[in-house]
């Protein structure tokens, strides 16, 4: 396994917080773009760099020596009524990375989505799919994950639907949807990460739906 030059984007977040300690522990070298006033929350380890990850023109010019771009940038606790705010902040996330992807020397973009199709939440769905649409057409080679809840400290109220979808996964009519959209743990989906980060840039998009988190693991 090579060693990683990651730049990361949501590096103080939910999972980014918790991403970065397993890169650094597994020889990976970091640098988390951080909004200004932020520097403190990145862990130990990792270079903070304070600049605003929602302009390309401010992105570009510190890609270089970078192999890799981890993009976990969210709206906390996502909800239908944040619709305005899946557009201010994901999507211009993902059309300042689109920009300043070209010619920075990335080799592959590793992008949080959600899974789909699905039955709510159609804004975050909508926005989600133009920053894998305005990914793709970078022609950088693209991995994008595709969960729909993820279990973990301050996210376990769901665990009380495991019974309702093992009943799901059951029947042939609703076995699809129920797998598309189960729930997946924070250490899946941190392996998940991993995996993707380590692996070699695919010649063609590729998507980590859930089934395939689940199935996550490390060497």
């Amino acid at each position: 396994m090579a060693d990683r030059n990651v730049f990361l984007t949501g590096g103080t977040g939910y999972m980014g917080s918790r991403l970065i300690p397993r890169l650094l522990a597994r020889g990976h070298r970091v640098t988390a773009c951080v909004r200004r006033g932020s520097e403190g929350k990145v862990p130990a380890g990792a270079q903070a760099l304070p600049l605003d990850p929602l302009a390309a023109a401010a992105l570009k010019p510190v890609l270089p020596g970078h192999d890799t771009w981890v993009q976990l940038i969210g709206t906390p606790h996502p909800a239908p009524w944040k619709a305005e705010q899946f557009r201010a902040v994901e999507l211009r996330a993902a059309h300042a990375m689109a920009a300043a992807l070209p010619g920075s020397g990335i080799r592959h973009a590793v992008y949080l989505s959600v899974a789909q199709p699905a039955p709510t939440m159609k804004a975050y769905l909508a926005v989600r799919q133009e920053g894998e649409s305005l990914l793709r057409a970078t022609g950088i080679p693209c991995t994008f994950l595709r969960p729909w809840y993820v279990l973990g400290p301050g996210h376990r109220w769901p665990y009380v639907l495991i019974p309702v979808y093992k009943l799901f996964e059951r029947f042939p009519s609703t076995r699809a949807g129920a797998l598309r959209l189960g729930l997946v743990t924070l250490e899946q989906m941190l392996s998940a990460l991993i995996q993707a980060i380590e692996s070699d840039p695919p010649t063609s998009p590729c998507i980590i739906d859930v089934p395939a988190i689940r199935q996550a693991h490390l060497t």
